[in-house]
């Protein structure tokens, strides 16, 4: 397989399977468009590992495997040939500075869901949003180029912490039913809220909990809402197809959020999102205003 055919395979995955992303994406010059499609189909492939439905050990040994598999590419080890993933994230390895073994750090993330572990307090949840998405943040960084990889680095890791939280709220449900919950224990304890145990239809026993729950999601709403601010000034360091891209990203993301708020009990109901018209409305909107941010 050549890298063309890879780099096509890992587009359709992005589009079919990363909607929101896709939308940021698309707006980048098609060299980065294919390194940053590279990137995320590989971050689906595990991700897709640690929500399978393998036992939990066979779901940790294709986990390791997989970050076996990177950390050779990252060594300059050549991948297998028919797999278009592994060859397009190795051509995209040998054309940007793309740090791979970050992705050990989203294998770490994935594997405290399969052993099930839970968050007592923000330091520890930050950890976790750290390890899934701040990744996902520092590796893209590697695409758009950094001029100043320090400061960068860490405006990219606040900015995925940003987008997981706003994730953890959207899917307090469904989370739930496989057995996960991810809201910082002393977060619970201080709007006095208890998840119903595992295996029931729903998380809270009483109705009276969801006013108390509405509580909660505006606290970690404000909470999401100051890692986007700083997050946010990454735009303003980096070109301006890759600021609109990832603009476009945290739009979605921000409006989804703002959503939330506004409708705390509608995440108990099911998973929430935003119609395909609005997105392409906040990808519009982000090429459009690239310069605002630039200019802050």
């Amino acid at each position: 397989m050549d890298a063309d055919e890879a780099y096509a395979a890992c587009e359709q995955i992005t589009w079919e399977q990363a909607r929101n992303f896709a939308y940021g994406i698309r707006l980048l010059p098609p060299p980065k468009r294919r390194a940053l499609a590279a990137v995320y189909a590989l971050a689906r492939r595990i991700d897709d590992i640690g929500d399978g439905e393998l036992p939990p050990a066979e779901k940790a040994a294709k986990l390791e495997a997989a970050r076996g598999q990177v950390l050779a590419l990252a060594a300059g080890d050549s991948p297998d040939d028919s797999d278009p993933v592994l060859v397009a994230l190795a051509d995209t390895g040998r054309r940007f500075a793309v740090p791979l073994e970050a992705f050990g750090e989203l294998v770490d993330g994935c594997l405290a869901d399969v052993t099930g572990t839970s968050y007592k307090t923000f330091d520890d949840l930050l950890w976790y949003c750290r390890c899934v998405a701040g990744s996902i943040g520092r590796l893209s960084l590697g695409v758009y180029g950094a001029t100043q990889p320090e400061k960068q680095a860490k405006l990219a890791d606040d900015l995925g912490v940003a987008l997981q939280l706003t994730n953890i709220l959207r899917d307090v449900r469904e989370d739930y039913l496989n057995g996960r919950v991810y809201l910082p224990e002393e977060d619970l304890a201080k709007f006095g809220i208890e998840f119903a145990p595992f295996g029931q239809p729903e998380p809270f026993p009483a109705a009276a909990t969801q006013a108390r729950f509405a509580s909660l999601v505006e606290f970690e709403a404000a909470r999401a809402r100051e890692w986007y601010a700083s997050g946010l000034r990454l735009l303003a360091t980096i070109d301006r197809r890759s600021a609109a891209c990832t603009g476009a990203m945290a739009g979605i993301y921000r409006r989804l959020l703002e959503r939330i708020a506004r409708q705390p009990h509608a995440v108990l109901e099911g998973r929430m999102s935003l119609p395909a018209g609005q997105k392409a409305l906040v990808a519009a909107q982000a090429l459009a205003g690239v310069d605002r941010w630039r200019n802050r």
